[in-house]
Protein backbone atom coordinates (compact mmCIF):
# COMPACT_ATOMS: atom_id res chain seq x y z
CA UNK A 1 0.00 0.00 0.00
CA UNK A 2 0.84 3.54 -0.52
CA UNK A 3 2.29 5.10 2.05
CA UNK A 4 0.47 8.10 4.18
CA UNK A 5 1.89 11.69 5.79
CA UNK A 6 -0.19 14.38 7.47
CA UNK A 7 -1.18 17.25 4.89
CA UNK A 8 -0.11 20.19 6.77
CA UNK A 9 -1.73 21.22 9.79
CA UNK A 10 -5.20 19.58 7.93
CA UNK A 11 -5.40 16.76 11.01
CA UNK A 12 -5.72 14.01 7.56
CA UNK A 13 -2.99 11.63 7.01
CA UNK A 14 -3.24 11.68 2.96
CA UNK A 15 -1.72 9.20 0.31
CA UNK A 16 1.62 10.46 -0.71
CA UNK A 17 0.35 9.91 -3.85
CA UNK A 18 -2.89 12.02 -4.85
CA UNK A 19 -4.86 10.97 -7.54
CA UNK A 20 -4.92 13.63 -10.15
CA UNK A 21 -8.39 13.62 -11.71
CA UNK A 22 -7.88 16.06 -14.41
CA UNK A 23 -7.25 12.44 -16.04
CA UNK A 24 -10.93 11.58 -15.98
CA UNK A 25 -11.93 15.09 -17.78
CA UNK A 26 -12.51 13.67 -21.45
CA UNK A 27 -13.03 9.44 -20.46
CA UNK A 28 -16.44 7.69 -19.24
CA UNK A 29 -17.76 6.75 -16.20
CA UNK A 30 -16.75 2.91 -16.73
CA UNK A 31 -12.96 4.19 -17.39
CA UNK A 32 -13.38 6.60 -14.39
CA UNK A 33 -14.92 3.64 -12.24
CA UNK A 34 -11.74 1.59 -13.33
CA UNK A 35 -9.50 4.10 -12.06
CA UNK A 36 -10.50 4.79 -9.17
CA UNK A 37 -10.90 1.56 -8.16
CA UNK A 38 -6.99 1.06 -9.10
CA UNK A 39 -6.57 4.23 -7.06
CA UNK A 40 -8.37 2.72 -3.84
CA UNK A 41 -7.15 -0.41 -4.38
CA UNK A 42 -3.21 1.06 -4.37
CA UNK A 43 -4.62 2.86 -1.00
CA UNK A 44 -5.28 6.28 -2.44
CA UNK A 45 -7.20 8.36 -0.61
CA UNK A 46 -7.00 11.69 -1.74
CA UNK A 47 -8.17 13.01 -4.99
CA UNK A 48 -7.08 16.51 -6.62
CA UNK A 49 -9.78 17.89 -9.24
CA UNK A 50 -10.88 21.34 -10.91
CA UNK A 51 -14.07 22.88 -11.77
CA UNK A 52 -11.95 23.21 -15.39
CA UNK A 53 -10.94 20.08 -16.09
CA UNK A 54 -13.90 18.80 -18.56
CA UNK A 55 -15.89 16.24 -16.87
CA UNK A 56 -13.91 15.23 -14.32
CA UNK A 57 -16.23 16.08 -11.69
CA UNK A 58 -18.83 14.46 -13.09
CA UNK A 59 -17.43 11.34 -12.72
CA UNK A 60 -16.45 11.64 -9.12
CA UNK A 61 -19.77 12.55 -8.43
CA UNK A 62 -21.54 9.06 -8.18
CA UNK A 63 -18.24 8.20 -5.80
CA UNK A 64 -18.40 11.30 -3.01
CA UNK A 65 -22.32 10.56 -3.02
CA UNK A 66 -21.38 6.53 -2.14
CA UNK A 67 -18.46 6.74 -0.37
CA UNK A 68 -17.64 10.50 1.00
CA UNK A 69 -16.11 9.78 4.01
CA UNK A 70 -13.46 7.78 2.20
CA UNK A 71 -11.62 10.38 0.49
CA UNK A 72 -9.72 13.73 0.89
CA UNK A 73 -11.71 15.64 -1.84
CA UNK A 74 -9.93 19.02 -3.42
CA UNK A 75 -11.15 21.01 -6.39
CA UNK A 76 -10.24 24.47 -7.41
CA UNK A 77 -11.78 27.99 -9.02
CA UNK A 78 -10.02 29.54 -11.66
CA UNK A 79 -12.52 32.69 -10.83
CA UNK A 80 -10.86 35.61 -9.69
CA UNK A 81 -13.72 37.86 -8.02
CA UNK A 82 -15.90 36.78 -5.29
CA UNK A 83 -19.49 36.13 -7.09
CA UNK A 84 -18.36 34.07 -9.68
CA UNK A 85 -16.43 31.88 -7.57
CA UNK A 86 -18.36 31.48 -5.53
CA UNK A 87 -21.29 30.31 -8.08
CA UNK A 88 -18.63 27.95 -9.64
CA UNK A 89 -17.85 26.27 -6.00
CA UNK A 90 -21.54 26.29 -5.73
CA UNK A 91 -21.67 23.98 -9.56
CA UNK A 92 -18.84 22.09 -8.45
CA UNK A 93 -20.25 20.72 -5.11
CA UNK A 94 -23.45 20.06 -7.30
CA UNK A 95 -21.33 18.28 -10.03
CA UNK A 96 -18.56 16.13 -6.93
CA UNK A 97 -22.39 15.45 -5.74
CA UNK A 98 -21.59 16.36 -1.63
CA UNK A 99 -22.22 19.34 0.77
CA UNK A 100 -18.19 20.55 1.47
CA UNK A 101 -14.90 19.68 -0.29
CA UNK A 102 -12.19 19.31 2.34
CA UNK A 103 -9.56 21.75 0.21
CA UNK A 104 -10.71 24.70 -2.41
CA UNK A 105 -8.06 26.07 -4.37
CA UNK A 106 -7.17 29.09 -5.97
CA UNK A 107 -6.29 27.70 -9.61
CA UNK A 108 -2.66 28.68 -11.28
CA UNK A 109 -2.62 32.09 -9.25
CA UNK A 110 0.26 33.57 -11.05
CA UNK A 111 -0.25 36.20 -13.16
CA UNK A 112 0.57 39.12 -10.78
CA UNK A 113 -2.49 41.43 -11.83
CA UNK A 114 -5.18 37.76 -11.34
CA UNK A 115 -2.99 37.70 -7.74
CA UNK A 116 -4.27 41.31 -6.88
CA UNK A 117 -7.59 40.91 -7.98
CA UNK A 118 -8.24 37.44 -6.75
CA UNK A 119 -6.61 38.17 -2.97
CA UNK A 120 -7.72 41.81 -3.15
CA UNK A 121 -11.36 43.16 -2.17
CA UNK A 122 -14.03 41.82 -3.66
CA UNK A 123 -11.72 38.82 -5.02
CA UNK A 124 -12.26 35.16 -5.13
CA UNK A 125 -10.22 35.14 -1.49
CA UNK A 126 -13.64 36.39 0.22
CA UNK A 127 -15.82 33.78 -1.63
CA UNK A 128 -13.16 31.01 -0.35
CA UNK A 129 -13.11 32.39 3.31
CA UNK A 130 -16.78 32.69 3.44
CA UNK A 131 -17.21 29.25 2.00
CA UNK A 132 -15.31 28.29 4.72
CA UNK A 133 -17.11 30.05 7.47
CA UNK A 134 -20.46 28.55 6.21
CA UNK A 135 -18.73 25.13 6.52
CA UNK A 136 -19.09 24.46 2.76
CA UNK A 137 -14.95 23.93 2.41
CA UNK A 138 -12.38 23.25 5.21
CA UNK A 139 -9.36 24.52 3.73
CA UNK A 140 -8.05 26.71 1.54
CA UNK A 141 -5.07 26.31 -0.68
CA UNK A 142 -3.28 27.90 -3.69
CA UNK A 143 -1.92 26.26 -7.12
CA UNK A 144 0.15 27.20 -9.98
CA UNK A 145 2.46 26.70 -13.04
CA UNK A 146 5.61 27.80 -14.21
CA UNK A 147 9.15 29.52 -13.38
CA UNK A 148 7.17 31.88 -11.22
CA UNK A 149 5.08 29.84 -9.26
CA UNK A 150 7.24 29.29 -6.35
CA UNK A 151 8.00 32.85 -5.79
CA UNK A 152 4.51 33.94 -6.38
CA UNK A 153 3.31 31.02 -3.50
CA UNK A 154 5.67 32.49 -0.96
CA UNK A 155 3.73 36.27 -1.61
CA UNK A 156 0.48 34.36 -1.02
CA UNK A 157 1.48 32.89 2.10
CA UNK A 158 2.54 36.43 3.68
CA UNK A 159 -1.17 38.26 2.51
CA UNK A 160 -3.19 34.96 3.31
CA UNK A 161 -2.18 31.59 5.58
CA UNK A 162 -3.53 29.40 3.01
CA UNK A 163 -2.88 25.46 4.28
CA UNK A 164 -1.92 24.34 0.74
CA UNK A 165 0.21 25.03 -2.35
CA UNK A 166 0.48 23.05 -5.28
CA UNK A 167 3.27 23.57 -8.05
CA UNK A 168 5.60 21.39 -10.30
CA UNK A 169 8.61 19.39 -8.97
CA UNK A 170 10.62 17.38 -10.57
CA UNK A 171 14.35 16.61 -11.45
CA UNK A 172 14.87 18.46 -14.54
CA UNK A 173 12.69 21.33 -12.96
CA UNK A 174 14.91 21.89 -10.16
CA UNK A 175 17.87 21.95 -12.39
CA UNK A 176 16.84 25.73 -13.05
CA UNK A 177 18.78 27.28 -10.23
CA UNK A 178 16.77 30.30 -10.18
CA UNK A 179 13.56 27.98 -9.51
CA UNK A 180 14.82 25.57 -7.11
CA UNK A 181 16.01 28.39 -4.91
CA UNK A 182 12.74 29.74 -5.21
CA UNK A 183 11.51 26.34 -4.57
CA UNK A 184 13.65 25.91 -1.24
CA UNK A 185 12.75 29.52 0.29
CA UNK A 186 8.54 28.36 -0.07
CA UNK A 187 9.86 24.70 0.97
CA UNK A 188 11.42 26.59 4.54
CA UNK A 189 8.05 28.62 4.81
CA UNK A 190 5.89 25.56 4.47
CA UNK A 191 7.71 23.61 6.77
CA UNK A 192 7.25 26.55 9.68
CA UNK A 193 3.98 26.87 9.37
CA UNK A 194 2.35 23.58 8.95
CA UNK A 195 1.42 24.16 4.81
CA UNK A 196 0.98 21.18 2.72
CA UNK A 197 2.91 21.29 -0.50
CA UNK A 198 1.57 19.36 -3.66
CA UNK A 199 3.87 18.20 -6.38
CA UNK A 200 2.85 17.85 -10.38
CA UNK A 201 4.70 16.86 -13.26
CA UNK A 202 6.92 14.73 -11.94
CA UNK A 203 7.11 12.26 -14.92
CA UNK A 204 7.98 15.11 -17.79
CA UNK A 205 10.37 13.84 -20.29
CA UNK A 206 9.71 17.32 -21.93
CA UNK A 207 7.38 19.66 -23.89
CA UNK A 208 5.56 18.28 -27.17
CA UNK A 209 7.04 20.64 -29.17
CA UNK A 210 6.02 20.09 -32.95
CA UNK A 211 5.93 15.90 -32.34
CA UNK A 212 2.70 14.14 -32.27
CA UNK A 213 0.99 14.40 -28.76
CA UNK A 214 0.80 10.34 -28.04
CA UNK A 215 -0.90 10.57 -24.37
CA UNK A 216 -3.53 12.82 -22.94
CA UNK A 217 -1.42 14.55 -20.91
CA UNK A 218 -0.60 18.81 -22.27
CA UNK A 219 3.36 17.39 -22.14
CA UNK A 220 4.98 14.23 -22.84
CA UNK A 221 5.54 11.85 -20.00
CA UNK A 222 8.21 9.39 -19.39
CA UNK A 223 6.10 5.73 -20.83
CA UNK A 224 8.65 3.23 -19.60
CA UNK A 225 8.30 1.43 -15.86
CA UNK A 226 12.05 2.37 -15.05
CA UNK A 227 12.29 6.04 -16.37
CA UNK A 228 8.79 6.80 -14.09
CA UNK A 229 10.36 4.89 -11.22
CA UNK A 230 13.34 6.58 -11.15
CA UNK A 231 11.75 10.35 -11.58
CA UNK A 232 9.12 9.27 -8.96
CA UNK A 233 11.70 7.79 -6.50
CA UNK A 234 13.36 10.94 -6.94
CA UNK A 235 9.66 13.20 -5.78
CA UNK A 236 9.19 11.18 -3.07
CA UNK A 237 12.87 11.34 -1.58
CA UNK A 238 11.84 14.40 -0.28
CA UNK A 239 9.50 13.73 2.62
CA UNK A 240 7.30 16.51 3.08
CA UNK A 241 6.28 16.80 -0.26
CA UNK A 242 3.17 15.20 -2.35
CA UNK A 243 2.38 14.16 -5.53
CA UNK A 244 0.06 14.28 -7.90
CA UNK A 245 -0.63 11.31 -10.49
CA UNK A 246 -0.22 11.98 -14.22
CA UNK A 247 -3.45 13.23 -16.30
CA UNK A 248 -3.51 10.21 -18.25
CA UNK A 249 -5.05 6.97 -17.02
CA UNK A 250 -3.07 4.78 -19.33
CA UNK A 251 0.06 5.71 -17.10
CA UNK A 252 -2.07 5.47 -13.70
CA UNK A 253 -1.35 1.81 -13.05
CA UNK A 254 2.33 2.28 -13.67
CA UNK A 255 2.57 5.41 -11.38
CA UNK A 256 0.76 3.71 -8.23
CA UNK A 257 3.03 0.73 -8.53
CA UNK A 258 5.89 2.72 -8.28
CA UNK A 259 5.03 4.60 -5.68
CA UNK A 260 4.06 1.76 -3.75
CA UNK A 261 7.69 0.19 -4.23
CA UNK A 262 9.30 3.13 -2.87
CA UNK A 263 12.10 3.20 -0.76
CA UNK A 264 14.83 5.78 -1.37
CA UNK A 265 15.77 8.53 -3.81
CA UNK A 266 17.96 7.86 -6.61
CA UNK A 267 21.28 9.28 -7.27
CA UNK A 268 22.38 12.11 -8.75
CA UNK A 269 24.53 9.85 -10.72
CA UNK A 270 21.18 7.81 -11.98
CA UNK A 271 19.01 10.74 -12.62
CA UNK A 272 21.89 12.74 -14.61
CA UNK A 273 21.74 9.22 -16.82
CA UNK A 274 18.21 9.27 -17.16
CA UNK A 275 17.94 12.29 -18.18
CA UNK A 276 20.78 12.27 -20.90
CA UNK A 277 19.50 9.31 -22.57
CA UNK A 278 15.57 10.30 -22.28
CA UNK A 279 16.68 13.66 -23.29
CA UNK A 280 14.15 15.65 -21.01
CA UNK A 281 13.94 19.10 -20.62
CA UNK A 282 11.86 21.31 -18.34
CA UNK A 283 8.03 22.19 -19.22
CA UNK A 284 8.73 25.50 -17.99
CA UNK A 285 11.44 27.84 -18.87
Amino acid sequence: MIARAPFGCTGHLSSRAIFGAAALGAVDQGTADRALETARRHGVNHVDTAASYGDAELRLGPWMARERGAWFLATKTGERLRSPARDELHRSLERLRTDHVDLWQLHNLVDEREWEVALGPGGALEAATQARDEGLVRFLGVTGHGVEVAARHLASLERFPFDAVLLPYSYVMMRNERYAADFEALAATCAERGVAMQTIKAITRRPWAARPEGSATWYEPLQDPLAIELSLHWVLGRPDVFLATASDVALLPHVLGAVERFAARPSEAAMRRLAEEREMAPLFT
